[in-house]
């Protein structure tokens, strides 16, 4: 099942995908929302107008902040959708940080740069690229101001990730050796040849002999030399501010595709024998979490995030973790039940910053390792998506609200906005989002509720239940842009954040575990009724939607409540048995399900809506990505041919060399257009 590291269609959460590849403030919040409107909204020479779905081409999304060395400006990577271009195109900006208008360092143009990184002297500005003449992922460098960037790398099959070396004469970088990488485009594929256990993931495609290795390169020379040579994969580098090791994650023990038993591993920067840090058998910094280890600015600490046991996979939260590099201690600082993401050491080494997962909110945290006292520098209703921090700990956030997308602004007593990319939202009359809760059975639920844009007290309204994906994530006071598009539309917008959701702690997530479509089936049936006994639904239309668990989810309501009169599932699936062997999750089943040999009864219960199809009723668009090893197609084209054998209204639409997360801008449109004209058609007459 989609699971919480898989998780692109829930939210724009953690961690950035390479474009070539595709995809938090103590202040009051009127101190907040009055800078924000002074600094963003332009004057306005005509009254608001509701978002259209053309809108959603204009959003700018805000990614990967890291400071200059001397803290005067905030460099960070934009993505916009180029619908000439048909695709996402990212490019690195600069904003200083007494403010001013942010500028472009990397040139404009069919490419995309990202994931910026400047040499500890402040001379030269080091980021991913994929303008070579091999439109490969490629390690570039430039000066600090983006003048004269040239590719250093040229690694075969290009590099995913890398860090650069204090000194800033070498580079660590990751890429993919054996198998399939290097074959000629021009020649016919030779035959994909698998022995593995997890042999397929999203994104990668079929895994045959390749691994993920680590690669030490001369900057000056762009030489690479491999470090690690073995049958594991390597993710994560960090190099150790002394300069003499490099920190990295992989599987060393125990069966490698059956387990999540990742560790945190350190190698001498000259290559050699690497040695295990981390001591958990379980989770250590599963790269899906986006975040690298984090050494200590002595280099005799190393922090990560370690998981819980193996069985309880994405369902028990991760925090954090520190050794103490000479004697191997392992230390669990600031333990709360919640979810922590990006870890980093601040820079006087005193203190942890993070970011931890609230109810409906992420937080900016500062953990003392010594007291394990965490206190929240952010708070209030707001989504923390990351942060950085200068040498001398000015701190800048990117964080978004129901009201706005992800910007980055100033962390101190009187914030400030340090980009406004999304400012044109000021000419759009945004719908109101309302916080809920309500009670199912014995368990107390919290969602949002988005009004109608033009909304009136004692009307009622069409709803649209939007369900999240995951299953282990959650609806945040975040910018929710089809939420937005919607409610202009004259929808109620209902986002549920049913039991098995994030942000609410172990317990509360692992409720429907090995048991989907039971408990949040109920709880989102909780959600339509207090919607309806608020005055704002019309019982008599109902629609539900959602993408990757969101589909899934989807299945399951419209087998288990026939209220509903429209729906839209994506990337889901039903037929649990039938799917079997046709997605990545096969570590994940045995884990949580067992095989249906062994627990038929277990695959048989999940598998409900497309056994009891007979019970469907609800005209029902299906969706999907054509290359989604995530989600496959079949679980999308079954439910289809279900309904459509009982001759139920029922659509499919495909989505071309697509993968689980949509990239392409004209799909991304066409999958909008089509969601709203089947609401529109079923639940509106139109």
């Amino acid at each position: 099942m989609p699971s919480i590291h898989h998780r692109q269609e829930s939210s724009r959460r953690r961690m950035v995908v390479a474009p070539s590849s595709r995809s938090m403030i103590r202040l009051s919040l009127a101190v907040a929302a009055a800078s924000a409107l002074v600094l963003t909204a332009p004057l306005q020479a005509a009254d608001p107008v509701p978002m259209t779905i053309d809108d959603l081409n204009k959003l700018a999304d805000v990614t990967e902040p890291v400071f200059a060395p001397d803290g005067d400006a905030v460099a960070y990577t934009l993505t916009v959708r180029d619908t000439d271009l048909d695709r996402s195109v990212s490019d690195i900006w600069i904003v200083p940080w007494k403010g001013g208008t942010p500028r472009r360092l990397t040139r404009p143009g069919k490419s995309s740069e990202w994931r910026p990184l400047f040499s500890t002297d402040g001379r030269q500005l080091f980021h991913l690229g994929d303008g070579g003449k091999k439109e490969e992922t490629q390690l570039w460098r430039a000066s600090a101001t983006g003048q004269g960037a040239r590719e250093i790398t040229s690694v075969t099959g290009g590099i995913s990730d890398y860090d650069i070396s204090p000194d800033g004469k070498r580079a660590v970088v990751v890429a993919e050796v054996g198998g399939r990488v290097g074959a000629d485009p021009d020649k016919t594929a030779p035959p994909i040849v698998i022995d593995r256990f997890f042999f397929k993931e999203d994104g990668r495609d079929y895994l045959d002999d390749r691994r993920t290795q680590l690669f030490v390169v001369d900057i000056a020379t762009g030489k690479a030399t491999q470090i690690t040579n073995d049958r594991n994969d390597h993710w994560a580098p960090a190099w150790s501010p002394d300069g003499a090791s490099i920190a990295f994650v992989a599987k060393e023990t125990g069966d490698k595709d059956r387990t999540y038993n990742y560790d945190v591993h350190v190698i001498p920067a000259e290559g050699g024998a690497a040695r295990q840090i981390s001591t958990f058998a379980g989770q250590d910094a599963n790269p899906d979490w986006g975040a690298r280890p984090s050494w200590s600015p002595d280099s005799k600490r190393l922090l990560w995030l370690e998981g819980g046991d193996d069985k309880w996979i994405y369902y028990a939260p991760h925090q954090l973790a520190v050794a103490d590099i000479a004697t191997g201690a392992v230390t669990r600082p600031g333990r709360i039940d919640r979810w922590t993401y990006f870890p980093r050491w601040s820079k006087d080494g005193r203190t942890i910053l993070a970011m931890i997962e609230q109810d409906r909110d992420t937080w900016l945290a500062r953990i003392d390792p010594a007291t394990d006292k965490v206190d929240y520098l952010t708070a209030g209703p707001r989504f923390g998506y990351d942060f950085a921090e200068a040498a001398d700990g000015r701190i800048a956030v990117l964080e978004g609200t129901t009201e706005r997308p992800y910007e980055l602004r100033t962390l101190e007593a009187e914030s400030r906005a340090l980009t406004a990319h999304n400012d044109w939202l000021a000419d759009r009359r945004l719908a109101q989002t309302r916080d809920i809760s309500f009670r199912s059975g014995d368990a107390e639920i919290h969602g949002l509720l988005a009004l109608p844009v033009d909304h009136v007290e004692g009307r009622r309204y069409p709803l649209i239940v939007r369900i999240h994906g995951g299953p282990v994530w959650q609806f945040n006071h975040e910018f929710h842009d089809d939420m937005q598009v919607l409610a202009a539309r004259g929808y109620a917008v209902l986002a549920v954040n049913p039991r098995g959701s994030s942000g609410r702690g172990f317990d509360f997530a692992r409720a429907i575990y090995a048991d989907w479509g039971n408990v949040d089936v109920k709880d989102v049936k909780a959600g339509i009724d207090h919607a309806i006994a608020l005055g704002i639904a019309d019982p008599d239309r109902i629609g539900v939607g959602g993408w990757s668990y969101g589909g899934i989810l989807t299945n399951y309501m419209i087998a288990s409540d026939n209220r509903i009169k429209a729906a839209v599932s994506g990337a889901g699936a039903a037929n649990f048995i039938g799917t079997f062997g046709a997605d990545m999750y096969m570590r994940e089943y045995e884990l949580e399900l067992g095989s249906p040999w062994e627990n038929f009864d277990t695959w048989r219960k999940l598998s409900y809506p497309f056994l009891h199809a007979d019970r469907i009723t609800t005209p029902t668009l299906y969706q999907c990505a054509q290359s989604d090893f995530n989600v496959p197609c079949i679980g999308a084209e079954q439910m289809y041919m279900a309904l459509k054998f009982r001759n139920v209204p029922t659509g499919l639409v495909i989505y071309p060399g697509e993968n689980h997360g949509l990239t392409v801008p004209s799909y991304l449109t066409d999958r909008m257009t089509r969601i709203v004209g089947w609401y529109d058609r079923w639940l509106m007459g139109m």
